[in-house]
């Protein structure tokens, strides 16, 4: 969400803003935005200046009414700067409710109004625009045929699909033997690898209130995305970003705290709606899955350079699996309304013989910050907005595909990476029970 009086001041940079990001139904918010806050304030004005008047009516009726003793004539006179002062609370009363409903349109406006992405963003209307940066590791095909997941995971009955169509319906699944302790064995290793890192660890709630989903989410994604709880006010979190950012609403954080980095755990529950094709089926998108997330609200200044650290920790620690990967920068058209910058780290499928997105790195400046109110003192005393990161650390079981695909033998075992070695109770593979 945008500070008002940026818009107010740089109309135009906002529309041209809008139009990168191929947005053009948007472009009449500005002037309405505009429009509402120059009525709004127009109120604030004139119910202040009621307010003013209304102290000095009053101590006017009071000195009337005490000449009222020695001359009659200043009782009527009273009566009437009491008329007065009954116009003008009526008027007030007009105001104060104008004023509510001037403040709720402008706020619904103000959401749907992009963010200002950075100018090395580059232009595109969509993610088939988006512009691959660099490549790590190399990404080979081997000389023998490679099943999809979900046979790879069957082979070493690792999975039942159809149990879980059973009890939950489709984008559900179970996780059996040693492939859910791989599972386990990935996230327990990006937990420990972020810690690491000088990360704190954190187990967020795993539902949070309206007024978080607002702050750290543009509508448009919390409608595809959140599943709500009947009844309550309470939404299940499609990542752990949500609540680790809502955990600091209404704050002023000590300078000295920041940066803030965290890594936490959660599952996670998307309604994923749409259809998908072929190679998105099985467990690539689902309804429910567990993800150890990266988040970081630091100061303004300190935000480039997170995010060139946060997306480098994903390359390292896909690499350090023997998974080679790609950095893809999103252009704008592929930027969610909250995000300055953001890039995907892609992973190889040798089977597919192509990349695909395993983690998510975004900058979303101040925007979180201004809605949930996320602020610090400066080192001269003024009051600043922290800025907020995330990042995927590893989001199984779609990390799982990338990490079954690249470590698969000929004989159709599959190997575990030293590092995971430890988390796998020893284990240097995994062998097909049949």
């Amino acid at each position: 969400m945008l500070d008002i009086r940026f818009i107010r001041e740089n109309p135009e940079a906002v529309k041209e803003n809008i139009k990168k990001k191929f947005q053009d139904s948007k472009l009449p918010l500005v002037d309405e935005v505009i429009d509402l806050d120059a009525k709004r304030r127009a109120a604030i004005a004139e119910a202040d200046q009621l307010r003013s008047n209304r102290n000095t009516l009053s101590k006017q009726i009071g000195m009337l009414m005490g000449q009222a003793k020695k001359d009659p004539a200043k009782l009527e006179e009273a009566e009437a700067v009491k008329r007065q002062v009954k116009e003008q609370a009526d008027r007030l009363a007009e105001l104060e409710h104008q004023e509510a409903e001037l403040e709720q349109e402008l706020h619904h406006r103000l959401l749907l109004i992009p963010q200002i992405i950075d100018p090395s963003v580059p232009i595109g209307k969509d993610d088939s625009e988006n512009v691959e940066v660099e490549r790590f590791g190399d990404a080979t095909v081997p000389d023998f045929p490679i099943p999809y997941h979900t046979e790879l995971m069957e082979s070493f009955d690792g999975i039942d699909m159809d149990a879980a169509g059973r009890v939950s319906g489709n984008g559900f699944y179970y996780l059996l033997g040693d492939i859910a302790r791989l599972h386990e064995a990935v996230l327990a290793y990006g937990r420990d690898f972020m810690i690491g890192k000088g990360f704190t660890y954190c187990i967020p709630p795993f539902m949070i209130h309206g007024n978080v989903v607002e702050g750290v989410m543009s509508q448009t994604d919390m409608e595809g995305m959140m599943y709500k709880i009947e009844g309550e006010d309470l939404y299940l979190i499609g990542t752990s970003e949500h609540s680790m950012i809502g955990r600091f609403i209404d704050q002023i954080l000590p300078v000295e705290n920041l940066p803030q980095t965290l890594t936490s755990y959660s599952p996670c529950f998307r309604k994923e709606k749409g259809a998908h094709g072929i190679e998105e089926r099985g467990v690539y998108r689902i309804h429910q899955f567990e993800k150890q997330e990266m988040i970081v609200v630091c100061k303004p200044e300190e935000s480039k350079d997170w995010y060139e650290k946060l997306w480098q920790y994903s390359v390292e620690l896909f690499r350090s699996l023997d998974i080679p990967v790609r950095q893809l920068e999103c252009c704008s058209g592929d930027l969610a309304d909250l995000k300055v910058k953001s890039c995907d780290i892609e992973a190889w499928s040798p089977r597919q013989q192509k990349f695909f997105e395993v983690c998510s790195c975004s900058n979303l400046g101040d925007a979180q910050a201004r809605r949930l109110r996320i602020r610090y003192k400066d080192e001269n005393g003024k009051m600043q907005l922290c800025h907020t990161l995330n990042n995927t650390c590893v989001a199984p079981p779609r990390m799982l595909i990338a990490f079954l695909e690249n470590n698969l033998q000929a004989d159709g075992s599959v190997r575990i990476p030293e590092v995971l070695r430890p988390y796998m109770g020893g284990k240097t593979q995994l062998t097909p029970k049949a």
